[in-house]
């Protein structure tokens, strides 16, 4: 089939959306279908057999115009962290009718039912990002400290600065040493990330790296901090745990639907004090951090390139199936 994947971000962006339309679209291609990957569609925009489009609320336009243009075609809905915890509350007539016009709707982690209305649940599919292994050439765990990485462009709904603050109240024994990769999404955050790394010996921001530089920082670490508030189902997570890096998550659907509700490296989001707790027991405590270290290991091949391009292709078929099911 020829598909038509929407995605919000500009080719050339290091953003999630963007690696994930690049990476699908291979996935796709790979299963047999051509694809054309887009900002945005409109009456008068190449003709395509399916639309998937990232984002219910930033997409919104395109999802509406294919679906006035083409009301027979099938259309899948990819639902971002944005989409399910803030703009279906937010901006709730925009983000539903989206949802509305999908003919099967894609969450990213496993939990994400919890939180859409249950008349959507019959054409909800779950679609896990993917990772590959790093390298065995990879240099281990760095031995002259305790390196944590936090991974994520710089924004509210990444709590980005949590584990900088909580390193600040470990105790002065402590080697622990957090290293921070991404791009501000505003120069307030640049200015608050490189405040803090003045002000605080145990931070450094390395800003936007290339996702070598990012695999090489996965293989020197000890373990991740994913500190955020509200996320749609993050690949970092996935990327983590196909490299056995222990993940200190905050506990929101979005961290819990990929690492599961009693995954014992979790704390509460925004809670200094917790992840600070958190964090020195990974460091303090060896059986701790080997258990966490095991449990992502085993969650490794629910990431498999296999895996997402098997679940990918479901959904599009299903998204057919009730499109011609209607017409």
């Amino acid at each position: 089939m020829k598909i038509g994947l929407v995605t919000p971000a500009a080719p050339g962006s290091l953003a999630g959306n963007r690696a994930t339309a690049t990476r699908w679209a291979s996935r796709l291609r790979a299963a047999g279908h051509r694809v054309r990957v887009r900002e945005r569609w409109d009456v008068g925009d190449p003709v395509f057999d399916v639309l998937l489009a990232l984002h219910a609320w930033r997409s919104a336009p395109s999802i509406a115009a294919f679906a006035e243009r083409y009301p027979d075609r099938p259309r899948v809905v990819v639902l971002t962290g944005t989409d399910i915890y803030r703009f279906q509350h937010s901006d709730p007539a925009v983000t539903k009718a989206s949802l509305g016009r999908a003919h099967a709707l894609i969450g990213l982690h496993d939990h994400v039912h919890r939180d859409i209305p249950a008349r959507f649940h019959p054409i909800l599919h779950t679609v896990h990002q993917s990772a590959s292994p790093l390298p065995p050439s990879y240099r281990g765990p760095l031995t002259d400290r305790f390196e944590l990485c936090v991974v994520g462009h710089l924004r509210e709904e990444k709590d980005s600065l949590r584990a900088a603050l909580a390193a600040r109240d470990l105790p002065s024994d402590s080697r622990i040493r957090i290293t921070q990769a991404g791009r501000a999404h505003t120069a307030e955050w640049a200015q608050a990330a490189e405040a803090e790394a003045d002000a605080n010996p145990r931070y450094r921001w390395v800003g936007e790296i290339g996702q070598g530089a990012i695999r090489r920082l996965y293989a020197c670490s000890r373990a991740m901090v994913m500190s955020s508030v509200m996320e749609g189902g993050a690949n970092v997570v996935s990327e983590a745990c196909v490299a056995g890096l222990p993940v200190l998550a905050s506990d929101i659907p979005g961290n819990t639907g990929l690492l599961g509700d009693h995954y014992p490296g979790l704390y509460p989001a925004q809670d200094t004090a917790a992840l600070c707790a958190l964090m020195s027991r990974t460091e303090t405590d060896p059986d701790f951090l080997a258990d966490l270290a095991m449990r992502c290991r085993a969650l490794a091949p629910r990431f498999t390139p296999a895996a997402e391009q098997a679940a990918l292709c479901r959904a599009i078929d299903a998204a057919v199936e009730h499109a011609h099911g209607l017409s």
